[in-house]
């Protein structure tokens, strides 16, 4: 008898998800694969870096540096241009080209959330900026064009809409209930089947609506509205709850996206990462309704992810 379908609806989002537990099992005929195939030279590498797109070496001078922030050299938006305003970078997170972030030891990780830290101090120096947006795309179904591992910052003078409405919500469910959405879930989460680690300052977990396989979420315990405000602690715990995450979708193979949430405008939010493993895609029901089915309940995934 196969699992009973269930429609979920995000926590105070209107964003609704058909968990679909029996659907991992139906019959496929299609195999699909992730093929990578390098064009030419690698632009990440330290030897073919070029210096006038360097914005600051973390770690090491000429090409001994650790962690590399970088120009955009296709930007999509640029500081020049009035009708696309904003900044664009690349951080290449490892000189190491064999090597991928999930791979690299805990304490490259806190690193790695330093650099993040710096650059948007930086870019939050231009009053114009609304909305600084960190994200990484690992693998070709998520998006990534260049197999050297790295991530991004998009910082931008306009408020994303569904980052708008999120902060509208977030502020409706205070007034109502005297308190933070995001820290009450945390709360609830921690006390059931989703909840995947915690300790003093963090807490991960699989949301209730899921919209991706094997969906993660970290937060901070403390109210915090940006990565700028992270102590020495927190980003220790956050590196180790991030490498907790990514070294579990690297066994998978799983191309994923993460990304924080950060209005530097606004410091009621609360400031957290997704990750949203590219399992699965999105096809006519999502396209089409807005509705999204997923085969792997947010238990089932958090379950996966506390299994040593």
């Amino acid at each position: 008898m196969p699992l009973k379908s269930e429609m979920r609806k995000s926590y105070f989002l209107n964003k609704y998800v058909i968990i679909t537990p029996g659907r991992a099992k139906r019959p496929r005929d299609i195999k699909e694969e992730t093929l990578i195939k390098r064009t030419g030279k690698c632009v990440l590498c330290p030897e073919n870096i070029e210096e006038n797109l360097i914005v600051r070496r973390y770690g090491g001078q000429g090409k001994n540096w650790k962690i590399l922030a970088l120009k955009n050299k296709f930007p999509a938006v640029t500081p020049g241009n009035k009708r696309a305003y904003g900044y664009q970078e690349v951080i290449v997170e490892t000189s190491d080209h064999t090597k991928v972030l999930a791979e690299l030891p805990t304490k490259h990780f806190a690193k790695l959330l330093e650099v993040y830290i710096n650059r948007t101090k930086d870019l939050a120096k231009d009053k114009r900026i609304e909305y600084i947006l960190i994200f990484k795309n690992e693998g070709s179904k998520a998006g990534a064009s260049i197999v050297h591992d790295h991530s991004q910052v998009f910082a931008t003078d306009v408020l994303p809409p569904e980052v708008y409405e999120e902060l509208k919500l977030s502020k409706k469910y205070k007034l109502k209930n005297k308190s933070c959405a995001y820290c009450d879930i945390i709360k609830q989460e921690m006390k059931g089947p989703r909840k995947i680690f915690e300790d003093k300052h963090v807490a991960v977990f699989a949301p209730y609506a899921s919209e991706y396989h094997y969906e993660a979420w970290i937060f901070t315990k403390r109210h915090l509205d940006n990565i700028t405000k992270l102590n020495d602690s927190e980003v220790k715990s956050f590196a180790k709850a991030l490498k907790l995450v990514l070294s579990k979708l690297n066994k998978l193979g799983l191309s994923y996206n993460y990304f924080f949430h950060q209005v530097v405008s606004d410091n009621t939010q609360h400031f957290y990462l997704k990750v949203q493993p590219r399992d699965s895609i999105w096809a006519g029901v999502e396209l089409g309704s807005g509705l999204v089915i997923n085969s792997v309940p947010p238990e089932a995934a958090a379950k996966f992810y506390r299994n040593k």
